[in-house]
């Protein structure tokens, strides 16, 4: 009998250790997860329990040296450029791989892969967008334009994969044993890829949407309720500046005629709501040091392992410290001893759409004027755990990929659409920053940005010399006014780009009157600007704030900048409370909370610092009084966007009884009070949920600003409900989701003054110290110090690693 029984548990033993050792489903294997010496246990460690180290690195041609100071920040000594990035991409990788190649396999639309069938219409999303065709494109412009160039990559990626290939399986990243894979080698074009996913973040197109809101709206009702350029524009460039060139012809069609479908299409991912950011640079003239200042604040999803990496990179010639941006060589938005530079996203349309027309069922060839153009196939093969693989063929025109078709995302078998975007384009950005980490002044700052085709960004500069400077800078369409806005008929060549605009004709500016520049997102220039320009998200409250402060402040310093960065005025609630609470009246003078509310609302000074009450009264008010000015356009079936926040303030404050207010659906006669009041009706619903159930209705315990993982199943290792002020259209940008994914203030004087932070830490290890710990920091409007370190200072070490 206990024969029986040992037999019957060493099955169960057997059994349990064979169920442990395999997948379910999506579940990795629990037996080496568990592994004391192989599984997450050995992710428990925190860098600063490492000593100085000596490691072999091949292919150096003489010894680097990095320096980690007391915040984990590496600061890399190499005797020329091709040492240093050889090191950069080893020192990433160490502390950041999973990250590197998470994201470069989201743009390659190979996520599949790792968690299944469930991203198959993710992937098949990505790829049809082309972000790797682009990428192949750029690969083979940089091997055949800028050969220097492509060997950093190539030494770039040789450090990532030298790290590679002696990682334990004890020290992979946590996240490889938890999903069940191991890293693949970095390569350059996996580099190249990375700025391609940079530009499929921040770059949007409304085409769809605005189409439809033409057949629904009519062109009159289009333009009044969505206007280029709405009253008050507050442009990046100043206004009335002097345009110093010839603008290029453009030809318009005699007659326009655009496909006339409703289209009832999922859009492509927008960029993220909050998806903005700051920077500005004020001359010496308005300091109090007589050094011209220079501040960045790039708002994106906030997320870990955080999107940067701060670094400095040194050579006998240049020493460059910002951050980095983990897969890609040098700094991105940073400084070195003679300039400084930072970036914000330009939102220009540089992604059209065109309804192609095929000759038959094979797709072989679609019209283009009086001829049948031929077509080419990709064959996307997309690898898928678990299951076979899942192949996906895309129609590529000469205009792009034909991402909308029968098999893909639509119920017509008659209406295709291809995209056209300057992505596909072969570029080189990376030589973009390899020049700029090495700039010493306006020329060079400006022969670097000649590189730079996507995303469109405003490279904010200022110099040691005193120039500061602001060039929106990207490869922009040269198109006719109006074009591409909506979806165009490919079979018309009348609806081709018509080139680009020329470098030298980007709006610039430097050294402005007014002593310093700006942008936030908004308009590029004012009307006067010879080129077309448009998009739909243009910001209206940012812009307008900061510019205001900068006119206004004088003997300016590094501290008043930081304040700046984190001003959490709340302009848009300025221009519309007085307002809505006018339209009140006395409907609500008998009821207690109601007044309790508007007893908040009245004495707000309208900051939303986190622990004020009345900017959520207000969001929420706003929300549904919002709501329902539009909610009979937004019915709609078929996918569209909403007049601006900005546009609906001067309407209820212009034309209160305008017919746009009616509902056409109700016997009444709405105007704009009407709105309002059922708005503030409906916030009190919402209020008393919210007070039930929550209590605490301060901002911050309101917005509960997270910080997540960029696997969102894996909240443990994210940072959720972080006390901190700011939201939407204010600088600082801070809401739920999104917010100052960095902060830089630099002033350049004889001896560079720098100072940074940004929300995460410098490690990709949830299990360590430096995973988050610069987050508090970051969320009260505090900064590390960034200054340019030598090799010889010994102060604020914290281990030192000798590659050679």
């Amino acid at each position: 009998m206990k024969y029986i029984g040992f037999l019957v548990v060493l099955a169960l033993t057997v059994a349990l250790a064979v169920a442990v050792s395999k997948p379910f489903g999506a579940i990795p294997p629990m037996a080496p997860l568990l592994d004391p010496y192989h599984g997450f246990w050995q992710n428990s460690f925190s860098e600063d329990r490492l000593a100085d180290e000596t490691l072999e690195l091949t292919g150096l041609s003489a010894e680097v040296k990095v320096v980690y100071d007391e915040n984990l920040i590496p600061h890399i000594f190499a005797d020329n450029q091709a040492d240093l990035y050889r090191a950069q991409g080893y020192i990433t990788a160490k502390h950041r791989l999973w990250q590197m190649e998470f994201q470069t396999m989201a743009a390659a639309g190979r996520i599949s892969e790792i968690v299944g069938p469930l991203a198959i219409d993710l992937d098949r999303m990505t790829r049809r967008k082309g972000l790797s065709f682009g990428a192949e494109e750029g690969m083979k412009f940089i091997q055949e334009n800028d050969p220097d160039s492509y060997l950093l990559l190539q030494a770039y990626a040789d450090g990532v994969n030298q790290y590679i290939d002696q990682l334990s399986g004890a020290r992979l990243p946590v996240e490889y044993k938890i999903l069940n894979y191991r890293p693949e080698h970095w390569s350059a074009f996996k580099s190249i890829l990375l700025l391609k996913y940079m530009t499929d973040m921040l770059v949007g197109d409304r085409d769809l949407e605005y189409s439809n809101l033409r057949k629904i709206l009519g062109e009159v009702m289009l333009d009044k309720l969505y206007p280029e350029y709405p009253v008050g524009v507050d442009p990046i460039i100043e206004k009335g500046h002097k345009w110093s060139f010839n603008p290029l012809p453009v030809t318009r069609p005699d007659s326009v005629a655009y496909p006339d479908d409703q289209l009832v299409i999922n859009p492509l991912p927008q960029p993220e709501d909050g998806t903005g950011s700051n920077n500005w640079a004020v001359s010496g003239s308005k300091t109090k040091s007589g050094k011209p200042i220079l501040a960045n604040d790039p708002h994106l999803s906030l997320n870990l392992p955080s999107l940067w990496y701060s670094m400095q990179l040194t050579t006998p010639d240049h020493s460059a410290k910002g951050a980095t941006l983990p897969g890609a060589l040098g700094v991105i938005s940073g400084f070195n001893h003679n300039i400084a530079w930072g970036v914000t996203n330009a939102t220009r349309d540089t992604r059209d759409w065109y309804k192609i027309t095929f000759q038959d069922q094979t797709r072989k060839a679609f019209r283009y004027g009086e001829k049948w153009e031929q077509t080419t196939f990709r064959i996307e093969e997309i690898k898928v755990k678990g299951e076979p693989d899942f192949l996906d063929t895309v129609v590529y025109t000469h205009y792009g990929p034909v991402v909308y078709d029968r098999t893909f995302n639509f119920n017509r078998q008659d209406v295709n659409f291809a995209l056209k975007w300057n992505v596909h384009e072969g570029s080189n950005e990376q030589k973009t920053f390899l020049m700029l980490n090495t700039a010493k002044n306006h020329d060079d700052y400006n022969a670097a940005l000649d590189n730079y085709t996507a995303p469109a960004q405003n490279f904010v500069f200022a110099s040691k010399e005193g120039d500061i400077a602001m060039r929106i800078q990207g490869k922009f369409p040269l198109k006719w006014k109006g074009q591409g806005k909506f979806f165009m008929d490919g079979a018309d060549p009348r609806m081709e780009w018509q080139g680009y605009i020329p470098n030298e004709h980007n709006a610039s500016t430097l050294n402005p009157a007014r002593g310093f520049v700006s942008s936030a997102n908004q308009h590029p220039t004012d009307s006067t600007y010879p080129y077309y320009v448009f998009d739909n998200s243009f910001e209206f409250y940012r812009n307008r704030r900061l510019n205001a402060k900068l006119s206004e402040m004088s003997n300016i310093t590094i501290e008043d900048m930081q304040a700046l960065q984190i001003d959490d005025y709340y302009l848009h609630a300025a221009e519309a409370l007085p307002t809505m609470i006018g339209f009140l009246g006395s409907a609500f003078e008998n009821d207690q909370e109601a007044k309790k509310y508007i007893a908040l609302l009245k004495e707000w000074d309208f900051y939303a610092d986190p622990n004020q009450k009345a900017p959520t009264i207000f969001y929420l008010w706003w929300k549904k009084t919002y709501s329902q000015i539009w909610k009979e356009l937004s019915e709609n079936k078929a996918p569209i966007v909403l007049p601006s926040y900005y546009q609906t303030v001067l309407f209820m404050k212009n034309e209160s009884e305008g017919e746009l207010f009616d509902m056409k659906s109700t016997a009444e006669v709405e105007t704009a009070d009407s709105h309002v009041k059922q708005g503030f009706k409906d916030m009190l619903l919402d209020m008393k949920k919210w007070e039930a159930e929550e209590g605490d209705f301060s901002w911050a315990n309101y917005k509960k600003t997270s910080i997540q993982h960029l696997v969102p199943q894996f909240k443990s290792f994210s940072v959720e409900n972080v006390y901190t002020g700011g939201g939407s259209g204010m600088l600082n940008a801070t809401s739920s989701r999104a917010g100052a994914s960095w902060r830089m203030v630099v002033e350049l004087g004889d001896e560079v003054k720098a100072f940074g932070i940004y929300p995460g830490g410098q490690s990709g290890n949830p299990g360590s110290k430096f995973y988050s710990n610069f987050i508090q920091k970051w969320a009260v409007g505090e900064y590390l110090k960034y200054d340019l370190r030598t090799l010889d200072q010994s102060e604020g070490v914290l281990f030192q690693t000798i590659l050679y």
